[in-house]
């Protein structure tokens, strides 16, 4: 018997997808310092991991673009994700706004939990969070296909990051892939 597991993709752009959704906290930090770490060394750091992350998600975003990476999406229903930014802004920015770098031991602890939530919004398929879309007027949703008679119809979501303020059913729209389940609708 042959186990079949789904296979997101595009892993690296996953990763780096959730690693830029994490900048506000990266700047955040890099504002506040740290005791233990020379400011040039921790700074440096933390613009590396603002940086890297969103330059990747913009080169993906350009290629994606370059590549005509484009599937028509057809919506059968759509979920309004607005929600997930205030868990994410609450759960996440703020428990982390406070992390205590003055011991080797609260930084290896930081690093720990931080690599936790990063696994964990790569597993769970979290990693178009991101407040850069929300700053440039982007929402997000997850669009099921149409149901119609055929047995694969229905069955099937994707995350669409789109500044139109409402979908419905039957809307057809064009929009670029970021990951195998992560769309970005551009005005061309």
């Amino acid at each position: 018997m042959t186990n079949h597991r789904h296979c997101e993709g595009l892993q690296v752009a996953r990763f780096f997808m959730v690693l830029s959704s994490f900048s506000p906290l990266f700047v955040i930090w890099a504002i506040r310092g740290s005791d233990l770490i020379a400011d040039m060394w921790f700074i440096s750091a933390c613009a590396v991991l603002v940086g890297i992350p969103n330059g990747f998600l913009a080169w993906r975003i350009i290629t994606a673009r370059k590549l005509r990476e484009k599937r028509e999406l057809t919506v059968g229903a759509a979920e309004d994700h607005r929600l997930h930014f205030l868990g994410y802004l609450a759960g996440i920015l703020l428990s982390f706004f406070a992390a205590d770098f003055s011991s080797w031991r609260e930084t290896g602890a930081v690093i720990v939990a931080l690599t936790v939530i990063i696994f964990l919004f790569s597993y769970l398929n979290l990693h178009y969070l991101n407040l850069v879309f929300a700053v440039f007027g982007y929402r997000i949703f997850t669009v099921q296909s149409p149901s119609d008679n055929n047995p694969v119809s229905g069955k099937s979501s994707c995350v669409l990051i789109t500044q139109q303020r409402f979908l419905s059913a039957g809307n057809k729209l064009v929009a670029y892939r970021l990951s195998n389940t992560v769309y970005l609708e551009l005005r061309d």
